[in-house]
């Protein structure tokens, strides 16, 4: 369900079956459950509640589970994703959003289960088909991993 405030730039909450319409991940890929603080063709927040049962961590590592950093970024580039086809609308939902580039990340401490990725983005620019975002992960309010990173939205 996605909720609306009066503003019609600003949705409350998007949940994860509006999430699934907007881009074409899926388990065990999709890397956001929600999002929230959504401010159409600027910002978004999105959360990812970290579980044991994250695939990745029985190999990554299976005394220290932590989540990949890789995946962190992925799930930054997910919470773009999903805020340029809720901006740009249901004409764009299923399109494929491509990384382009990855600038200046960096991973400040290790993401483990039981943690709840909180996944901020901000529109830098926007030229065409082409997004640059800066993706900053926090956990319990401490900065855990940050990027630059641009993408392009295909069919």
């Amino acid at each position: 369900m996605q909720e609306r405030t009066s503003e019609a730039t600003h949705i409350d909450a998007v949940d994860i079956m509006r999430i699934m319409e907007a881009i074409p991940h899926r388990y065990p890929f999709l890397l956001i459950d929600r999002m929230v603080d959504v401010e159409l063709g600027e910002s978004a927040v999105g959360v990812k509640n970290v579980s044991v049962n994250e695939p990745f961590f029985q190999g990554h590592f299976p005394a220290r589970p932590v989540m990949p950093g890789v995946l962190i970024v992925e799930a930054m580039a997910q919470t773009a994703a999903t805020l340029v086809v809720l901006t740009l609308g249901k004409a764009f939902e299923g399109k494929l959003v491509y990384f382009m580039t990855i600038e200046n990340a960096k991973f400040r401490r290790p993401v483990g289960p039981g943690d709840q990725l909180r996944i901020h983005v901000e529109k830098e620019r926007q030229r065409g088909n082409v997004w640059k975002f800066k993706g900053m992960a926090h956990v319990d309010g401490v900065s855990v991993a940050e990027a630059t990173f641009g993408a392009m939205i295909m069919d």
